[in-house]
């Protein structure tokens, strides 16, 4: 639900600096001003490029062995730049770093390190952080940070008791409230969203934008579709801008209840509505795609492309992967290739989830010449396959009867998906391809490596794989 992940990326924001030690200082005069970009610059270029062989610890003691200083601005600037990419043990390393030398430091700090913590170690290293603060720093901001993580885990009762005991001390926020609302409908408890905007108008704490779509969500999911128009309504009396994000959400609600032709109104509303560069932009546009394609639409398709190429000149991967998956569903071969063509000539970072629709596209239509080319190219890149990849590699390789190669693409995605706690490899699809092959020949050595394999990874539990293997058996 994209409400929910919007949420959550705004739980903690940056506070400004107090009056840290004078190694970790803030900027402050004329002079230091001038010249603390270029300092910041230095040691921010330091950290990034280093950080892959030396711990930031180490960096930033050298650093101020060196006679320099470790500003509030470095801190904020790397913090916000390895979070942003999703290095969080780095920025973790930073927290770490500032609490090792016995720092004092802000209250927000502690908050991102408990969200950090979370993040790498888990919610019950978060939990202990929090436990250990001081009652003075216990307060609406570590306070949230420690409830965002309750509700991104899903852990109900203790997101509550946290929450009940933030009422208690007045830390009320329309943040707070937005998380634990987002939390419910996750669980799929609608009702409890309208009673705590209920709760929230009675306490006269503000409803934002979130807090309306997450309404609206609600109403959606209980299928109360007048009450979905009346916060529409209410949004506008109460000069809450509807923006694309709202329109994309009403869309969707409407989309995937069947009512077609209302979700349709939405999305030509959203069409008429300009778009606003690093703002609602891309996701209005995705949403556009999606749902154009979903309902077969290529023209709506093809008009969401043009207008993300419009607005943003150089469009990113997940634009390409958004309209290749698009163009995949609504069978465009042509248009598919020539897409792929333009963001294989022009893309800076290669994506294996972009040349994976393709395909995905060859494979299920039997296009084995098509997608064996593919292939070929794919793997002349230096970039890690995805598993998805591998799964596509070990179909092609059935399909091509090359049975060791598909075994050993087989073995590298049970591996990778081990390590990351991954499930659904190989797919239904790509497993069945297997049955069949061990079905029509009498291969009882790979039979057996193909077995034991799929059982030390816990892929034969279901009936069916179960059924398959003992069929294949006998």
């Amino acid at each position: 639900m994209p409400t929910m992940r919007t949420i959550s990326r705004l739980i903690l924001r940056e506070s400004s600096a107090s009056s840290p030690p004078r190694w970790l200082s803030t900027v402050t005069g004329k002079a230091t001003a001038e010249t603390q970009p270029r300092r910041r610059s230095v040691l921010f270029n330091k950290v990034v490029r280093a950080i892959s062989d030396a711990s930031i610890a180490d960096i930033f003691n050298k650093w101020v062995d060196q006679g320099n200083e470790v500003t509030r601005y470095d801190i904020r600037d790397l913090s916000i730049h390895f979070r942003s990419r999703k290095n969080f043990q780095a920025a973790l390393q930073i927290y770490d770093w500032m609490e090792s030398i016995k720092l004092k430091i802000q209250n927000t700090d502690q908050a991102i390190r408990i969200s950090l913590l979370w993040k790498v170690e888990g919610l019950a290293s978060a939990e202990r952080y929090f436990n250990s603060l001081q009652e003075s720093e216990k307060t609406i901001k570590t306070y949230g940070a420690l409830l965002n993580c309750y509700c991104n885990d899903k852990v109900l009762d203790k997101a509550l008791q946290i929450f009940e005991k933030m009422k208690v001390l007045n830390y009320l926020s329309t943040l707070n409230y937005n998380n634990v609302m987002a939390l419910y409908l996750s669980m799929e408890q609608p009702g409890k969203v309208v009673d705590l905007v209920q709760e929230m108008e009675e306490n006269n704490i503000a409803l934002d934008p979130y807090t309306y779509n997450l309404l609206i969500n609600s109403y959606g999911a209980m299928k109360n579709f007048d009450a979905v128009e009346g916060v529409l309504e209410k949004m506008k009396i109460n000069n809450v801008e509807c923006c694309l994000f709202t329109y994309g959400n009403l869309a969707t609600i409407y989309f995937n209840s069947g009512l077609h032709e209302k979700a349709n109104d939405y999305l030509e509303t959203m069409e008429k509505m300009k778009l606003q560069p690093k703002k609602d932009g891309f996701e209005a546009c995705h949403t556009l795609i999606r749902l154009h394609s979903e309902m077969n639409n290529l023209s709506g398709v093809n008009r969401a492309w043009e207008a993300i190429k419009s607005a943003f000149p150089k469009p990113k991967n997940l634009d390409y992967l958004i309209m290749l998956l698009a163009l995949s569903k609504l069978g465009d071969q042509e248009n598919l290739e020539k897409l792929f063509e333009e963001w294989e000539k022009g893309c800076s970072e290669y994506d294996f989830r972009l040349p994976n629709v393709l395909l995905g596209y060859y494979l299920s239509r039997d296009m084995i010449d098509k997608a064996t080319s593919l292939y070929e190219s794919m793997l002349k890149s230096r970039s890690g396959y995805n598993l998805k990849s591998l799964d596509l590699f070990a179909t092609l390789s059935m399909k091509n009867r090359q049975i060791d190669l598909a075994l050993e693409y087989l073995e590298m995605g049970l591996d990778k998906a081990r390590k990351l706690n991954h499930e659904w490899f190989p797919t239904d699809e790509t497993t069945k391809l297997f049955f069949d092959y061990f079905e029509e020949n009498n291969d009882a050595g790979r039979y057996e490596k193909f077995v034991q394999s799929m059982k030390k990874a816990n892929r034969l539990d279901s009936a069916l794989l179960n059924k398959k293997a003992k069929d294949a058996e006998s």
